[in-house]
């Protein structure tokens, strides 16, 4: 027979029989151990995988230089030059005016001509060609329609576009820079063709210091 106890703070407490304690401890104490126990047991789960093949032999000597990038250049250790192809000149300036003008440029850059028996930081090639550039010129011309100021006071004003196209002829300058065979950079400017001999001069100079404007780059 089951007693029951009035607690202190109203609440009725039931005296179960032990036999049903016993069996409620234990439906609660069951779980967690067959918890464990399945956690504890081997995994149905096997690995299984093939090793990787063997590396080839030759890959121990072998140094892909594609897979990482290219370490900046150091045109600060260019510190002289020699040509790589002796300028031609064109009917337009002489070898001589060419290669006065290159050398000038390159001295700006710190660029000085190489000391024979010693080899070159830098080797120089220039080419000049002669090419035709179209230029277009809108001018508005305006016209007045109507009556003097004694008159009815009203007119249209109207502007007719007058677009004139013209042909110029510029030497283009092209100065390209090797280290050995290698290629480290180009540049090129352009000068009106036109005028005396001095005045071609003055334009060649000025084609070059523009041609190596960007040099060295940044």
């Amino acid at each position: 027979m089951q007693s029951s106890a009035i607690t202190g703070r109203g609440r009725v407490q039931q005296n179960l029989p032990p036999s049903v304690e016993n069996t409620m401890k234990t439906c609660l104490v069951l779980p967690p151990l067959l918890l464990l126990a399945a956690c504890q047991g081997p995994s149905p789960y096997v690995a299984d995988g093939k090793p990787l093949p063997p590396a080839p032999a030759a890959a121990a000597n072998h140094f892909d230089r594609s897979a990482y990038p290219a370490a900046p250049r150091d045109y600060a250790r260019y510190r002289d030059w020699a040509w790589r192809t002796p300028p031609a000149g064109s009917a337009w300036a002489d070898p001589a005016l060419v290669s006065e003008a290159v050398a000038g440029g390159l001295d700006q850059r710190g660029l000085r001509p190489v000391r024979s028996g010693k080899p070159a930081d830098l080797l120089v090639s220039t080419e000049l060609s002669v090419q035709t550039r179209q230029y277009q010129v809108r001018d508005d011309y305006g016209s007045y329609y109507g009556h003097g100021p004694y008159g009815d006071h009203y007119g249209l004003y109207g502007n007719v576009p007058l677009v004139r196209t013209y042909e110029v002829e510029v030497v283009v300058v092209r100065i390209d820079l090797f280290d050995g065979e290698q290629p480290v950079w180009s540049g090129s400017a352009e000068a009106r063709s036109e005028g005396s001999q001095s005045e071609r001069a003055d334009a060649l100079r000025r084609a070059v210091e523009d041609a190596l404007g960007a040099y060295p780059p940044d």
